[in-house]
C-alpha cells in the first residue's frame, strides 16, 4: 500500500466517521474536516523531514489502520489489563476502551466542588460550546500530521478542569486500553486547566492487547497564574503497538509544571512536550526515562519556549537501550527576546547496555536575550567499570552489579515523583526489569 492510498484510506473512514458522529456542534464537524485536510496535505513524515530522520513511520503505509470498534463487553482481558494499569485505589479514574469512555470501570464519584474529572464527549454535548476556544484555536495542527489526524477524528478523551483555589487531594489517573484483534487505531484528546492558585496530580497510562494497534493521542495543559500541575506518563503499550503522543502546554505568572515521562512499551513510541512559559516567575521541570530493548525504537521530543522574563526550567531525560534498541532524544530551549533573567537546564543522558544499542541525541539552545544563564549537554556511555570494581570487590557478583548500577542510574528519576502509588509502580518495573529482588 502505498502512502496516497493510505490517505485516501483514512479519508475514507473519516467520511464513515463523520457520519455516525453527527450529532455534534457544527464547529466540532468543521474542525474534523479542518483536521481532515491538513493531513491529506502534510502527508505522512518521511526521514528526509529534519524531526522524522531517526524515527521511520513509513510503515505506517503498510498497515490499514481502523477506527477501534466499542467494546460492549468486560471479559477476562480487560480486567486483566486494569489490574495491571490500577496504581491506587484512591485516585479518580476515567477509563478508556479502545478511545471510548467506559464508565463501569471508572471511578469519579465524590468530587470536589470545582472540579470537573469527565468524558470529553460528555462535555461537549453537556456544554457544547465550552470547550470551543481550547480545542478550535489552543492547538495549533499545521505543522504535524498526527496531530491533524487527531482532530480529524476528535470524538472522545478526557477533559479535568479545576477551579480557582481548589487543592485536588488525590490524583486523577486516565487509563487507556487497546483491545481487540487486527490493525486498529484511536485518538484520544485529554483537556486539563488549573485555575489561579489551584494544584493537582493527573496520571495518563497507556496499555493494551494486541497484535500492531495505533494510539496517537494529544493532551493539551493550561496552568492558569500561581496554579501547581504534576503531570505523569506511563507508556507500556503491547509490544507490536505504535504510540505517538503530543502534550502542549501553557504556563502563566509564578505557576508551576512539572512532568514525569516513563516509556517501556510498544514497538516504536514518540513522545513530544512543548511548553510556553508566558509569564515570569514560571517554574517548569521535564524529567523522562525510556527504556527501550530488542528492536524497541522510542523517541524523545521537547520544546521550552521562555516567552517572558525571570523564569526557570529544568531538563532531564535518561535512556536505557540494550539488544538492538534505539533512541532518539531531540530538546530545544527557545529563549525569546524579552526573556531575559532565564535560567534553563537541559540534560540527556544514555546508557548502552549492549554494542547494537544506538542513541541520537540533539539537545539544543536558541537564545535572543543577553542577560541569561542556559546549559545544554548529553552524555553516553556503558556502566562504570571501576563502580563494577568496586562492588565486584565487596564480594556482589558481575551480573548483580551490573543490574544494580543500572538501577541506580534510573532511580533519581523515579525518586522524583511524588506520588507514592506511580512510584512504588515504577520501582517494581525497575526491579522486575533487572532482575533485581523487591524490597
Amino acid at each position: 500500500m502505498t502512502i496516497a492510498t493510505e490517505i485516501e484510506t483514512y479519508q475514507d473512514q473519516h467520511e464513515a466517521f463523520q457520519r455516525q458522529n453527527a450529532s455534534v456542534p457544527p464547529w466540532l464537524s468543521e474542525l474534523r474536516q479542518k483536521g481532515l485536510e491538513t493531513f491529506t496535505r502534510l502527508g505522512i513524515p518521511n526521514r528526509r523531514i529534519e524531526d522524522w530522520r531517526f524515527t521511520n513511520v513509513a510503515g505506517l503505509a503498510d498497515r490499514h489502520y481502523n477506527w477501534m470498534p466499542p467494546v460492549d463487553s468486560v471479559d477476562d482481558q480487560i480486567k486483566t489489563l486494569l489490574q495491571r494499569a490500577t496504581l491506587d485505589d484512591e485516585a479518580y479514574r476515567l477509563v478508556f476502551i479502545n478511545g471510548r469512555f467506559c464508565n463501569e470501570w471508572s471511578a469519579i464519584s465524590e468530587l470536589p466542588s470545582g472540579v470537573v474529572v469527565e468524558n470529553l464527549a460528555g462535555s461537549i454535548r453537556r456544554w457544547p460550546n465550552d470547550l470551543r476556544g481550547m480545542l478550535c484555536d489552543s492547538f495549533e495542527i499545521e505543522a504535524s500530521p498526527f496531530a491533524a489526524l487527531n482532530t480529524a477524528f476528535l470524538h472522545d478523551g478526557a477533559n479535568i478542569a479545576i477551579a480557582d483555589s481548589v487543592h485536588l487531594n488525590r490524583p486523577v489517573h486516565l487509563v487507556f486500553l487497546s483491545i481487540g484483534e487486527g490493525q486498529g487505531v484511536s485518538h484520544p484528546r485529554i483537556l486539563i486547566r488549573l485555575g489561579k492558585d489551584s494544584k493537582a496530580q493527573v496520571i495518563e497510562s497507556f496499555t493494551g492487547d494486541g497484535d500492531a494497534y495505533f494510539t496517537n493521542a494529544i493532551t493539551q495543559i493550561e496552568v492558569d497564574a500561581n496554579a501547581e500541575l504534576d503531570h505523569h506518563k506511563l507508556q507500556h503499550e503491547q509490544l507490536g503497538a505504535l504510540h505517538l503522543a503530543t502534550t502542549h502546554v501553557t504556563q502563566q505568572t509564578s505557576s508551576q509544571f512539572r512532568s514525569h515521562y516513563f516509556s517501556f512499551g510498544a514497538s516504536l513510541a514518540r513522545n513530544e512536550v512543548n511548553c510556553t512559559l508566558n509569564g515570569e516567575q514560571i517554574e517548569t521541570m521535564l524529567n523522562g526515562l525510556y527504556m527501550p530493548t530488542g528492536n524497541q525504537l522510542m523517541d524523545c521530543r521537547t520544546r521550552i519556549d521562555h516567552v517572558k522574563p525571570n523564569c526557570n526550567s529544568s531538563e532531564l531525560y535518561k535512556g536505557i537501550l540494550d539488544d538492538e534498541a534505539r533512541g532518539v532524544f531531540s530538546g530545544k530551549i527557545y529563549v525569546h527576546q524579552d526573556a531575559q533573567k532565564t535560567d534553563a537546564k537541559q540534560s540527556n543522558q544514555a546508557l548502552l547496555l549492549s554494542d547494537d544499542a544506538v542513541v541520537n541525541t540533539k539537545p539544543q539552545l536558541e537564545i535572543y536575550a543577553d542577560d541569561v544563564r542556559c546549559t545544554h549537554g548529553a552524555t553516553i556511555g556503558e556502566l562504570d567499570e571501576k563502580a563494577l570494581y568496586y562492588l565486584r570487590s565487596r564480594g556482589i557478583p558481575l551480573e548483580l552489579a551490573r543490574k544494580m548500577l543500572i538501577f541506580a542510574f534510573a532511580n533519581d528519576l523515579v525518586l522524583a515523583v511524588k506520588v507514592p502509588a506511580v512510584r512504588r509502580h515504577l520501582e517494581s518495573i525497575l526491579l522486575a526489569s533487572h532482575g533485581l529482588p523487591d524490597v
